[in-house]
């Protein structure tokens, strides 16, 4: 079975040519760019260098709503979104799509995702359940090892082997069309982050299974766009994760704890802020 591929680019020209270098190799079938409102010329630059690459030009309305446009421009049974920051190993992509195929409740496939200097990357998670997203926005920067961010991160699991898992990242991730059109997409009221985790609550709740793999690799650098912008892009983490936990959690119970929740999350914003900044000062000092 053939993929087709949908790239999400926000003003990070270099990884996106990197990223589509690596497509060629990876079996991939139509590949569309959708660039979210980028100012340093990323599509003129793979239109130029990538001819067979289609290009989407949007405003900058967040990952979902571009990844949505992308997904509706191309018409392969799979479809694998991806990150710009990502790159695509020797037939990646058709594997992937031949794990997606391999059942017919599939409805998403996430692959091994590493660093470029071969860390794994925590891309398969379990959902974040209400004791567990406290436990793991108080002690998850300064306790990485806490039980409460060991059991939402996976980290007990070597992701050595193939399982069923509440969500795989949308840095990459491989969509069987008919479960993504089920659900309607990724819900656009996420501008970024989190839109992973939603839809893969809305995929299960409509029995699809959510699969990863570790027989498929791919490279995820997490820089570009985030990077640039840490202190906005964490504020926007939490609201994120405010509007998931206001929709998906609407029982009594959860609303009686929603106030402690925000609490958390706005608790997790300063100290993460306050943890970059003492990281900063140290670099600084050691670079000085």
């Amino acid at each position: 079975m053939v993929a087709d591929v949908v790239i999400v680019n926000h003003n990070t020209r270099d990884d996106l040519l990197a990223c589509l270098a690596s497509l060629r190799r990876a079996g991939a079938g139509r590949v569309v760019v959708v660039d979210a409102g980028s100012h340093d010329n990323s599509l003129a630059a793979a239109a130029a260098q990538f001819p067979e690459v289609a290009t989407l030009a949007l405003a900058n309305l967040g990952f979902g709503r571009a990844a949505n446009a992308g997904v509706a421009a191309t018409d392969a049974p799979v479809v694998v979104v991806a990150n710009a920051d990502t790159r695509f190993p020797l037939g990646s992509v058709a594997a992937l799509a031949q794990q997606v195929a391999e059942g017919d409740d599939l409805a998403c496939v996430g692959p091994l995702v590493r660093f470029p200097d071969g860390r794994i990357q925590m891309s398969a998670r379990a959902f974040p359940l209400l004791g567990d997203a406290i436990g793991h926005a108080v002690f998850g920067l300064w306790r990485p090892g806490n039980r409460w961010t060991r059991r939402y991160r996976l980290t007990d699991w070597d992701h050595a082997s193939d399982r069923d898992v509440d969500w795989v990242s949308g840095c990459c991730v491989a969509l069987r069309r008919a479960a993504f059109d089920d659900v309607g997409g990724f819900d656009p009221a996420y501008f970024m982050f989190v839109e992973d985790v939603d839809l893969c609550w809305r995929l299960k709740a409509r029995g699809w299974r959510v699969r990863f793999t570790a027989a498929v690799e791919v490279v995820h650098a997490i820089g570009g766009a985030v990077g640039r912008r840490r202190l906005a892009m964490t504020v926007e983490h939490a609201r994120s994760l405010d509007r998931f936990f206001t929709r998906r959690y609407d029982s009594a119970p959860g609303r009686l704890l929603r106030p402690l929740i925000r609490v958390g999350l706005w608790g997790w914003v300063a100290t993460a802020v306050a943890w970059q900044v003492l990281r900063g000062r140290g670099h600084s000092h050691a670079h000085g």
